[in-house]
């Protein structure tokens, strides 16, 4: 069973032209080690695309 996911919720309201345009952006809330983990996780993905096209160009 997997826990569930707590995000924080940030509102911002901005007027383009004559319309009122709202966003609205969640980010998940992590303990300490799973955000090591996700970090560590994006880091090596990162590694292998950088890898992939370091000898292009």
């Amino acid at each position: 069973m997997q826990a569930q996911v707590k995000y924080e919720s940030e509102v911002k309201t901005a007027v383009l032209g004559d319309r009122m345009i709202t966003v609205k952006n969640l980010t998940p809330v992590f303990s300490p080690q799973e955000q090591d983990k996700r970090n560590r996780e994006v880091e090596r993905r990162l590694f292998d695309v950088f890898r992939k096209y370091a000898g292009r160009g």
